[in-house]
C-alpha cells in the first residue's frame, strides 16, 4: 500500500499544479442555459490517498434535500474526482451543491439562467474590457478548463461571424469604431454530441488618456512696449502634446520683415509625460513697421489649436502719468500730511484754551441739568403740593415744577395736591385741565387783605389737609402751634 500511495500523491500534484487556474473558487456561480458546465475544488497538497477515495458530491435542493451524486444521477452529469461536470447545463440544475473529502466539505451555489433568443450570448457572462483609442486591442479565445478537447473556434462581433479572421483571436489597434460584442464560441464533442461554450467580452473604446488639449501660457493678447532701434524678444511658451507643433505666424501681404527671424523652439518632458514647448520670435531693429502689427503664436494639434498674439507699441503710446502731474500730486499730499500734524500738535497744547472757546461759542449752560434734578428730588420727599394761585407765582420758570407735581399726585398718586386761590383768577387756560377733578374740600381761597390769626377757618381747613404729625408739648401745654410739614 506504501508503494501504491506515492504515486497517486504524485498525479494529485501534478493535476493541482496543472488545474490551479481552473478551480472554481467563487461561492455563486451564474452559468447559461444548454453549455457545457463544471465545478472544480482545488484540495491543499497535504490530502493523502485515503481522504482522496473519500470525495463525494451533494446536491441541496428545496424539494428534495441533500442528494448524493454519482454516475447514476443523470447521464448529463459525470465526476472526475475533483471536478463535477455538466453535459450540458440545464435550468433544473439550479442549486446548492457540496464538495466533501473526509471532514471537510465546500459549498458553491449555482443559478442556470436562461438563453436569449435573440442574441448569441448572455449579458450576465459578459467580460468587460476598456481600451484607449490607437492602443493595442486584444481579444484571444481561449478557454482554460475545455481549450484541450475544443475542437474548433469561432470569433463574433456583435453575433456576426467575423469572415476574415483564420485566427481565434483578434490583435489590432484600436478604434472607435472597434468597440462592441465579442464572443468567442468553442465547439466541443461529447459521447458523439458536439456541444458549444461561449466567452463574450464587452470592449469599449476611449479616447487616449495620455494625450491633453494643448494650451499656450499666459494671455491672449499682450501689448509689449519697445523702444525703436532696439531688438526684442517674443516668448511664446505652451503645454503640449509630443506631436503637437508650436509655430509663429508674422507673414504680411506683401511679405515678411526682413528683420524678423523665428528660432528654434525647445522642448522639455515634465514629470508627468506630458511636453513644454518654447519657442522665441526675435526682431531686430525694431522700425515703424513693426509697431501695431499682431505677431501670431500657435500650437496646433489633431483636437484643435490655440493662439495668442503679441502687438509692439513705442512707450510714449502707452498712457503713463505725466511727470509734473506725478509731482505736484506729492507736494499736496505732504502738505496736507504736514497740516493734520500741526493741528494735532496745537489741540494738544491749547485744549484747555480751545475747550473754553467751545463752550463760550455755544452758550452751552449744563448747571440747568442740575436744577432739574434737584426739583425731582424735592418732590420725591413731599407728600402734599401746595399751589398757591397769583400772578407772581404763575411763571415760566415753575411750571416745571407744578407739572412734575401733577404728574406724581394724579398719575402715580403719590403726593395730594392743596390749590390755594390767594389772588382771584379769571383766566385758568393756563393751568392743566387735571386741577378741575379737584375735590372742592382740597381748593382753599384767601379772602381777607391781612393775615389771618390761627383761629380762623381758612387756617384750620388747611391744616386738617395737612399730613399729621405728632408735636411735643411746650412750657405752655395750653398753647399749640400747628407745625406745617414740608411742602
Amino acid at each position: 500500500m506504501h508503494h501504491r500511495g506515492l504515486p497517486l500523491t504524485l498525479l494529485i500534484l501534478m493535476f493541482i499544479n496543472t488545474s490551479e487556474e481552473t478551480c472554481t473558487s467563487r461561492p455563486h456561480i451564474t452559468a447559461a442555459e444548454g453549455e457545457p458546465f463544471y465545478l472544480q475544488y482545488c484540495p491543499p497538497t497535504s490530502e493523502d490517498e485515503n481522504e482522496t477515495d473519500s470525495i463525494k458530491w451533494y446536491k441541496t435542493s428545496g424539494s428534495r434535500g441533500k442528494v448524493e451524486l454519482g454516475s447514476s444521477s443523470s447521464p448529463r452529469i459525470t465526476l472526475h474526482g475533483y471536478v463535477l461536470e455538466f453535459w450540458p447545463v440545464e435550468l433544473d440544475d439550479s442549486g446548492r451543491y457540496t464538495f466533501q473529502m473526509g471532514n471537510y466539505s465546500y459549498d458553491w451555489t449555482l443559478n442556470v439562467i436562461g438563453r436569449s433568443k435573440d442574441s448569441c450570448f448572455t449579458e450576465k457572462q459578459i467580460i468587460s474590457k476598456t481600451v484607449e483609442v490607437k492602443k493595442s486591442l486584444q481579444v484571444f479565445c481561449e478557454h482554460n478548463y475545455y481549450q484541450k478537447v475544443v475542437n474548433r473556434t469561432s470569433l463574433y462581433k456583435n453575433c456576426e461571424k467575423i469572415e476574415n479572421n483564420k485566427d481565434p483571436f483578434l490583435k489590432k489597434n484600436a478604434e472607435f469604431r472597434d468597440q462592441g460584442y465579442y464572443t468567442c464560441v468553442f465547439f466541443l464533442p461529447h459521447n458523439g454530441k458536439l456541444f458549444n461554450v461561449t466567452k463574450t467580452f464587452k470592449i469599449t473604446v476611449i479616447k487616449d488618456r495620455s494625450n491633453i488639449n494643448p494650451v499656450l501660457l499666459g494671455p491672449k493678447l499682450t501689448y509689449v512696449k519697445v523702444e525703436l532701434g532696439k531688438d526684442v524678444q517674443l516668448n511664446c511658451s505652451a503645454l503640449l502634446n509630443e506631436k503637437d507643433v508650436v509655430y509663429w505666424n508674422f507673414w504680411r501681404a506683401n511679405g515678411s520683415d526682413p528683420n524678423v527671424h523665428e528660432e528654434e523652439g525647445i522642448r522639455i518632458k515634465t514629470s508627468e509625460g506630458k511636453w513644454h514647448a518654447s519657442k522665441i520670435l526675435r526682431i531686430e531693429n525694431v522700425n515703424e513697421n513693426n509697431l501695431h502689427f499682431s505677431y501670431n503664436c500657435t500650437v496646433a494639434s489633431e483636437g484643435g489649436i490655440d493662439t495668442r498674439s503679441f502687438i509692439l507699441l513705442k512707450k510714449e503710446d502707452l498712457v503713463d502719468i505725466p511727470g509734473y502731474v506725478f509731482t505736484t500730486g506729492m507736494i499736496i499730499a505732504v502738505l496736507i500730511l504736514v497740516a493734520v500734524v500741526c493741528l494735532v500738535t496745537v489741540g494738544v497744547i491749547y485744549r484747555v484754551d480751545v475747550a473754553l472757546f467751545y463752550r463760550h461759542f455755544i452758550g452751552r449752560d449744563e448747571t440747568l441739568t442740575a436744577v432739574v434734578d434737584e426739583i425731582h428730588s424735592l418732590i420725591e420727599k413731599s407728600r402734599r403740593l401746595i399751589i398757591v394761585l397769583s400772578k407772581s407765582y404763575m411763571s415760566n420758570e415753575v411750571r416745571y415744577e407744578l407739572e412734575s407735581g401733577l404728574h406724581e399726585a394724579l398719575v402715580e398718586r403719590k403726593i395730594k395736591v392743596i390749590l390755594i386761590e390767594f389772588t382771584p383768577v379769571s383766566d385758568f387756560s393756563f393751568l392743566p385741565q387735571s386741577l378741575r377733578l379737584l375735590k372742592s374740600h382740597r381748593i382753599l381761597k384767601w379772602k381777607a387783605d391781612t393775615s389771618l390769626s390761627y383761629n380762623s377757618r381758612f387756617w384750620k381747613n388747611l391744616l386738617y389737609l395737612m399730613p399729621a404729625k405728632m408735636v411735643k408739648p411746650c412750657r405752655d401745654e395750653s398753647e399749640v402751634f400747628p407745625v406745617l410739614s414740608q411742602s
